[in-house]
């Protein structure tokens, strides 16, 4: 009976501290977002849905939500919500906007939707590659500015991404034949014409390149077969050799003993 009595105490203070547990960590201010892509064409669509849980956790009970883009055509839908029932909803078409939040009127999640279209590159760099910036979000309290969220994405051009496959695949072929310098000096002279919007000579250079790596890794292959050909006659010269003295100290030892 006793040891009833104390496993129903054991389970009921398991309980409590669980509960104590999960109210710690349940609520607290978060944001998620759903399809940032890796990388994006110029003039292709781009739609962004952030979602800002518990605004108001660990946060000022007001503050200001602050959105940035360098996407074109923009289109921000600020959705926001209480226990998932729409509490408000507005609409900017700016590369930027604020919208002022306040605990009292505001639910306990926002929504942030981007629509827009991705921009012209003004400058190309292979490494790091050309980014832009998707968005980001801050949050806005007095003179105090604090950035949640950050999304940067690689753009490129049909040309652009063809010479950066080229490259790409002329430094492959470089470390798979364990490097060549004048393959090297072609990629970077690929990557120079790169940086510069010279798509169509930094594919040809890396083109160059790639050739001179496969030549180098297979006449490097081609010496090493002839090496261990060469050795291994070396050492069929040996056992021959070998074998013919041996059978010459075997028959002056057969005839000595004549």
């Amino acid at each position: 009976m006793n040891l009833i009595r104390c496993s129903n105490k054991t389970a009921a203070l398991l309980c409590v501290v669980a509960l104590l547990a999960t109210a710690g960590t349940a609520s607290a201010f978060s944001v998620s977002a759903e399809g940032v892509p890796t990388e994006t064409a110029v003039e292709e669509e781009v739609s962004v849905t952030y979602t800002i849980d518990d605004p108001f956790t660990d946060a000022p009970n007001e503050w200001t939500l602050a959105g940035s883009t360098e996407l074109k055509d923009v289109s921000w839908t600020v959705t926001v919500l209480r226990a998932g029932s729409q509490v408000s909803q507005e609409t900017y078409g700016d590369q930027s906007f604020e919208q002022d939040l306040e605990i009292d009127n505001n639910g306990d999640q926002v929504r942030v939707e981007l629509v827009g279209t991705t921009p012209a590159i003004s400058n190309y760099t292979y490494d790091p590659a050309q980014n832009y910036q998707v968005a980001s979000l801050s949050r806005i309290s007095g003179s105090n500015e604090d950035e949640f969220r950050n999304d940067t994405v690689h753009h490129y051009t049909e040309e652009s991404q063809s010479a950066r496959q080229a490259i790409d695949d002329a430094q492959a072929a470089i470390d798979e034949a364990g490097g060549n310098e004048e393959a090297e000096e072609l990629v970077s002279s690929a990557i120079s014409s790169y940086e510069n919007g010279n798509f169509q000579n930094a594919q040809d250079l890396a083109g160059q390149a790639e050739n001179q790596a496969q030549q180098a890794q297979q006449s490097a292959q081609t010496q090493r077969t002839l090496l261990l050909i060469g050795g291994g006659l070396v050492v069929l010269l040996l056992l021959v050799g070998g074998g013919y003295y041996a059978y010459t100290q075997m028959g002056e030892d057969d005839y000595s003993k004549l």
